[in-house]
């Protein structure tokens, strides 16, 4: 796997945070509100920690114009370069509940284009990383998807609305394992190394942050990105705008769209 700048500057950045937010997981006080954030949910005082440091970090790196963020929304940096989309802490809720499933999403984009992805676990240290046209890696080594072809033998993360169900219970009555993890960026990257099949999400609250690196990950390891109908899924440049997604090892995406229909 060859290093990059921006996978150099992710590496650098998730080790520093894991050592900055350790004493804050699991604890009341890394769940105190302290704001409003871009996205217009709570901002918690890990999520302001986190954020600080990360764009801190980048801000010195120089390796990118500007960053979209999940609680400062649009900021612009000195550097040179794209796009960063960013979620210092997706799962936050896991965090502070001290839930090891949580993780920092970075989205490297060029002209609109996404062109690098990195995702770490922030409780194992495990990386996710994707280079367009380059593949997908796991902790530096090639990774893909599952060849599972059967939903009647597949393991899928599968979001409904809250107050209507109905959407998703067709298809979860199909599949074998129902899992909810609670950090998107995480279980899409679980879709591309196979520990799980597919990744459904009809809330509508998915965002550019949450999903821009995870996407990435997951294409580059073989497997397919969609909206519920089958077409392409878009987002605008705003930390705030929810957005519904599949994706899948790509070999049972077209019997999961027929379900959600």
């Amino acid at each position: 796997m060859h290093e990059t700048p921006f996978l150099a500057a992710c590496q650098e950045l998730s080790t520093r945070l894991r050592a900055e937010i350790r004493d804050l997981v699991g604890t009341e006080q890394g769940g105190v509100e302290i704001g409003m954030g871009a996205d217009h949910t709570p901002t918690e005082v890990i999520d302001a920690v986190a954020e600080s440091l990360v764009l801190d970090h980048l801000r010195r790196s120089g390796i990118c114009r500007r960053v979209f963020s999940e609680e400062a929304g649009e900021v612009p940096l000195p550097g040179d370069g794209g796009t960063i989309y960013l979620d210092p802490i997706d799962g936050t809720y896991n965090a502070v509940a001290g839930i090891p499933f949580y993780a920092i999403s970075l989205g490297y984009a060029i002209d609109g284009q996404m062109q690098e992805g990195y995702v770490m676990d922030l409780a194992s240290g495990e990386e996710f990383y994707a280079i367009r046209g380059g593949g997908a890696f796991q902790n530096g080594m090639p990774m893909c998807v599952s060849d599972v072809s059967s939903l009647h033998t597949c393991a899928m993360s599968l979001y409904g609305k809250k107050f209507d169900p109905a959407s998703i219970l067709r298809l979860g009555s199909e599949i074998r394992r129902w899992r909810l993890f609670g950090a998107s960026a995480l279980e899409l990257c679980y879709v591309a190394c196979g520990r799980i099949d597919g990744f459904v999400d009809l809330r509508n609250t998915l965002r550019i942050i949450d999903a821009a690196a995870g996407m990435l990950i997951c294409t580059e390891a073989g497997g397919v990105v969609s909206g519920p109908d089958g077409g392409g899924v878009s987002f605008p440049d705003d930390v705030s705008a929810g957005r519904c997604m599949v994706a899948t090892n790509a070999v049972i995406h077209r019997k999961v769209i027929e379900y959600l229909r």
